[in-house]
């Protein structure tokens, strides 16, 4: 592939797919936008990063994955949630039947992932569970209701846990102790996008 070949695989986008909850609940939202910002966690492809805070006391916000591999699955390019229900792939998947069939290792995957890009503008896939009723009801039962911004709020101040922390007031992360989660605390971007040991 010559150098002309690759960068025209390279993603270039004017704006990000995201859920509500990363968008946050501000209408008038400031992005900085990067060309080429990164490489996308799953794909590897260089991609164009957005960058911006949701709201006020919350964390910036930016993205971890290309659209091209947001756009496979259907979900936001931040959290990596199913865009229509707010659930993990993981999740949606089983209720609807989906078997994954992208590959992990480095050699197949772009081959894979620029076929399914064709075949998905030909004929995009139907992640909303229209073939599978009885997933779709059950994927009703389960979706969030509405934005679920808890998720936006700072870190835990690792030095507030210690007890060594001397901002005070003025410290950008939450002063509170952590909740004896520690399944939540290993969670991964690759294993979460193909819906596998996703906690």
């Amino acid at each position: 592939m010559s150098k002309n070949e690759s960068l025209q695989t390279w993603e270039d986008s004017e704006f990000p797919i995201l859920c509500e909850t990363c968008l946050g609940e501000n209408p008038y939202v400031r992005m900085t936008k990067e060309r080429f910002g990164k490489e996308c966690k799953v794909c590897s492809k260089p991609f164009t990063v957005f960058r911006w805070l949701p709201g006020r006391g919350m964390r910036y916000k930016k993205t971890e994955i290309c659209q091209s591999c947001a756009k496979l699955k259907n979900v936001c390019q931040t959290c990596i949630l199913d865009l229509e229900h707010g659930l993990p792939v993981q999740v949606r998947d089983t209720a609807l039947g989906i078997e994954d069939e992208a590959p992990r290792d480095a050699i197949n995957r772009r081959y894979y992932t620029e076929n399914q890009q064709r075949s998905n503008e030909a004929q995009p896939a139907d992640f909303s569970g229209r073939a599978n009723p009885a997933g779709r009801e059950l994927l009703k039962s389960m979706a969030r209701r509405g934005p679920y911004y808890e998720r936006n709020k700072p870190h835990i101040c690792s030095f507030f846990v210690k007890g060594t922390c001397t901002r005070g007031s003025e410290c950008p992360y939450r002063h509170e102790l952590p909740k004896a989660d520690s399944e939540l605390a290993k969670q991964n971007i690759v294993d979460r996008y193909h819906g596998t040991n996703d906690p």
